[in-house]
């Protein structure tokens, strides 16, 4: 049977070495780490990692020229180390979650902050302050064993050329093997889910000619400019 109308383009990004890794769901760990639960005025959950998602469709490659996002008059960066998997599985261990993994990418999480906020203090949920149109900014994929593995690497935002974000990924509360298991017990994940892990301090907000170039030692960068139309 026909579709009533063309389906879109599968959503993906550039591998480093050639290909394209076509994106499923996206998952977002809130909260991982310490001293950015401090800056919004949180502290960490220890309990469990806890998760908001955006659609794939909210997906933008690196390098690209957006408008400034609508419907907000505030809206943040975050830059983000992203687990791409290629492996599935439900309910494993973290001994065996690294195994799912693809590789590894430089993502810049844009945040709707005023919307967040605004559900937040009515106890709505938030999806339009997370999930919207070229929200989740992802550069090219490099593959797990050209990474190599994940340790005290830097993960890095520059805004305007001026360092605006800068930690360590050692600093990540949960581990992206403590990540992928417990995720792993909350949904069957597959190959083209992306996991990005949170933000370090220093988000602030973009304005029109905007220009945000960030990335992870190991990893190739990720970049963006909000027009100034």
């Amino acid at each position: 049977m026909a579709y009533v109308f063309d389906p879109p383009p599968v959503p993906a990004l550039a591998v480093v070495g050639g290909g394209l890794y076509p994106v499923r769901r996206i998952f977002c760990v809130g909260r991982n780490y310490a001293a950015h639960a401090a800056e919004m005025g949180g502290e960490v959950d220890r309990e469990a990692p806890w998760y908001f998602t955006k659609s794939a469709h909210a997906l933008c490659p690196s390098g690209a020229r957006i408008a400034m996002p609508s419907g907000t008059e505030e809206c943040h960066y975050e830059i983000e180390f992203v687990v791409a998997l290629g492996g599935e599985g439900q309910g494993i261990g973290r001994e065996a979650a690294l195994e799912l993994g693809f590789g590894y990418g430089s993502g810049i999480d844009l945040t709707r902050r005023d919307l967040q906020a605004a559900a937040k203090a009515s106890r709505r949920p938030w999806d339009t302050g997370k999930d919207f149109d070229k929200a989740a900014i992802i550069g090219p994929i490099t593959p797990k064993s050209a990474f190599g593995s994940i340790g005290s690497q830097t993960i890095w935002l520059d805004h305007n050329g001026a360092r605006a974000q800068q930690g360590g990924l050692n600093e990540m509360v949960w581990t992206v093997d403590e990540i992928i298991a417990h995720l792993s017990t909350l949904y069957h994940l597959r190959p083209g889910d992306l996991i990005m892990t949170g933000t370090p301090s220093g988000v602030g907000p973009v304005a029109k000619g905007s220009r945000l170039f960030g990335g992870i030692d190991g990893l190739a960068p990720v970049s963006v400019t909000i027009r100034g139309d």
